[in-house]
């Protein structure tokens, strides 16, 4: 575990939100990413758009987006921000079996990216699984992590793999 103390928390123990107002406007960008485990079966049910409720990973992708623009809402201490780039991608993995889900978030501010990416990869995958539950209810979300973030007082940070 890196970093240093608890930034939410203020001298008197009680949860508070950041003040960035004397912060620099840099570029930030993170970028997150989690999987969907399902069966080989519901996987090529998706790939094929052969689900009744439609385009599984469109849906996944834009309802991805739209959580990135919304995490102020989502989680308490949070600031609103003007994000300037989203992206989601879903890509098949047959190793798992099923998709893989990866976000970037991107804005010039006084904060970063990381929970709107996250919550990205986040609301992606909840998709997938809403969108496939009447197929496969065994599905399985996990994974879900920071991988890279850059910009800000902090600095750069990209995941090292195990092993």
């Amino acid at each position: 575990m890196t970093g240093g103390g608890l930034t939410h928390i203020d001298a008197s123990g009680e949860a508070s939100m950041v003040d960035v107002g004397d912060k620099a406007e840099t570029v930030r960008i993170a970028t997150a990413e989690g999987h969907i485990r399902m069966t080989a079966a519901t996987l090529d049910l998706i790939l094929a758009g052969n689900v009744r409720k439609g385009d599984v990973i469109g849906t996944a992708r834009l309802a991805g987006i739209m959580a990135a623009k919304q995490t102020a809402s989502l989680i308490p201490l949070c600031h609103p921000l003007m994000l300037s780039k989203v992206s989601v991608d879903i890509r098949e993995d047959r190793a798992l079996p099923g998709l893989r889900v990866e976000a970037t978030v991107k804005l010039t501010g006084r904060t970063g990216v990381e929970m709107e990416a996250l919550t990205a990869v986040s609301i992606a995958c909840l998709t997938l699984y809403d969108m496939a539950k009447a197929a496969d209810r065994e599905m399985e979300i996990g994974g879900i992590r920071l991988t890279a973030k850059s910009g800000g007082r902090s600095g750069d940070y990209r995941r090292q793999e195990a092993g």
